[in-house]
């Protein structure tokens, strides 16, 4: 399908304005401060919509929409459901414990909890699977997009989603990423109800909808599903959702850079309240795909794409690309301002550069930006490889091998303060070879040593208990003597508000009912 001129003037004034604003918004970043935390200074809405269009990405129009083509459904909605009502914890019990602290990175905060080498290993881990894991799948998931509407080169279309990302993120750091996001989000909110409703007529209404698609219409699996049994919502799910929500640099970044702790939590609340719309503008579409376009389909990772080249008629598609391209590079400068980030204020100014100057950090921050965007755009035309089963699954999959160490870190830490810096070392350093032993023998990625399967979010959750049982030996063992006092910033109002917890238990009611209706 080739973009008609109407199109192609649409997709382009709109990346010019983004592009010119948030460049324009940022232009005085010049502190540490002002570039990776935007002077600490977002209010509400800013961190609602970049919470949103960091998070929506084509990772979730790809990944998420192909997997409820394939063998999930609609239960592939508890990642963002379960995650709202995470968000909602995270907004009310996580985030005043960070911004007290007054730390730039989620690592940070684990060298005054636990020891500067804690620090060190999560900050490298966190490095290692945004570049070679999270950056390449974002990248890929939206060459893809590109590649089945457009037929564009895969190769080149990774290329042409990396330059533009890298162009505003090396300039202006994290208010140019936050500034973009609030046109970027509500593109691509309003570009996926779209897609809906024009879904919705091809198969004539929701009624015919629902009854054809019964099967695929259901919120919990059976205890032998492959992918999302009922047993991975009552642990599995829940690590990578308090991992990705509240522990994940390039969701959290615009929560520390709130300008006051209220403004952060209301933040928080406005995105769980928005990830509610993703099942309706997200995994319904990819069922719809499979209802209407089946025979189209190569693979499942094409079903929002072909759905896209199908439904959508000339003059809207120039919008509907510019908001797909827009939610894979508010993601994609979102995942790069944060590996800047953690690789400049972790790893260079703590051990290589300790007595840089703010203009050193912030040039620093613009180079690793390039460089790490040459990496993912080198990469991601290889996952294209079937074997890995799907843009959502490898992206899932790798962050096992980090995510419940680094939950076990952090929830132990608060809980348990006779915690030792051992254990906290110990959790990060165990979780790769306990979770690679799961993967090698209980994936079923090579069946001659395949023990038995468990899904990965099974696989996730035994690695979690098992991190969390050698912390407690190790702290009854070696329990800390003297209490680690943190940081306290004194700059920052710390007041919230009653509305915080009724807004929270509103998007919490909201999932519930959501459970009901689909069960």
């Amino acid at each position: 399908m080739v973009p008609g001129p109407f199109d192609i003037i649409i997709f382009s004034t709109f990346f010019g304005l983004v592009i010119a604003t948030s460049m324009y918004k940022s232009r005085r970043e010049r502190t540490s401060e002002d570039y990776f935390l935007a002077g600490r200074g977002l209010k509400w809405y800013l961190i609602g919509f970049s919470i949103v269009a960091a998070n929506l990405s084509t990772e979730q129009f790809v990944g998420m929409s192909g997997a409820s083509a394939g063998n999930i459904g609609l239960a592939v909605s508890g990642y963002q459901l379960l995650g709202a009502v995470t968000i909602v914890f995270v907004a009310i019990f996580f985030l005043p414990r960070f911004l007290r602290a007054g730390i730039y990175t989620m690592p940070e905060y684990l060298e005054y909890r636990y020891s500067s080498l804690t620090r060190g290993i999560m900050a490298f881990y966190t490095v290692v699977i945004y570049v070679f894991v999270l950056l390449a799948a974002v990248i890929y998931s939206g060459a893809l997009t590109l590649h089945t509407i457009f037929d564009m080169d895969l190769t080149m279309a990774a290329w042409l989603i990396g330059f533009l990302a890298a162009l505003y993120t090396a300039w202006g750091g994290l208010k140019a990423v936050a500034v973009a996001d609030l046109f970027q989000g509500s593109a691509l909110l309003l570009g996926g109800l779209l897609t809906m409703i024009l879904g919705f007529r091809e198969i004539g209404g929701v009624r015919p909808f629902l009854e054809a698609n019964a099967d695929r219409l259901h919120m919990v699996l059976p205890s032998d599903h492959p992918e999302i049994p009922w047993t991975a919502l009552v642990i599995g799910l829940w690590i990578p959702n308090f991992y990705y929500c509240g522990l994940n640099q390039f969701i959290v970044q615009r929560t520390l850079a709130a300008k006051t702790l209220r403004q952060g939590q209301l933040g928080i609340i406005f995105a769980a309240a928005l990830w509610l719309i993703v099942p309706f503008v997200i995994v319904m579409p990819g069922i719809m795909a499979l209802q209407l376009y089946g025979n189209q389909l190569e693979t499942s990772d094409q079903a929002y794409p072909v759905l896209i080249r199908n439904l959508i008629p000339v003059g809207l598609r120039g919008f509907i690309f510019a908001a797909l391209a827009g939610a894979v590079i508010s993601s994609l400068a979102s995942m790069l301002n944060s590996a800047a980030t953690i690789s400049t204020m972790d790893l260079y100014k703590r051990y290589l550069r300790p007595q840089a100057t703010q203009e050193w950090l912030v040039d620093m921050g613009r180079v690793l930006t390039i460089v790490f965007v040459l990496i993912g755009c080198a990469i991601a035309p290889h996952l294209a490889n079937p074997q890995l089963g799907g843009v959502f699954k490898y992206i899932q999959e790798f962050q096992g091998f980090i995510s419940p160490g680094i939950l076990a870190a952090f929830v132990f830490g608060f809980l348990v303060r006779s915690a030792p810096p051992a254990a906290g070392t110990t959790a990060l350093l165990a979780n790769v070879p306990i979770y690679g032993l799961l993967y090698l023998f209980c994936s079923g990625i090579y069946e001659p040593i395949t023990v038995f399967k468990i899904a990965f979010l099974n696989r996730m959750a035994i690695t979690f208990v098992v991190l969390i049982g050698l912390m407690t030996i190790i702290t009854l063992i070696r329990p800390l003597r003297e209490m680690r006092i943190m940081p306290v910033r004194e700059d920052i109002d710390m007041s919230t508000s009653p509305t915080v917890v009724w807004l929270g238990s509103a998007v919490i009611l909201g999932v519930i009912i959501f459970y009901i209706i689909f069960w």
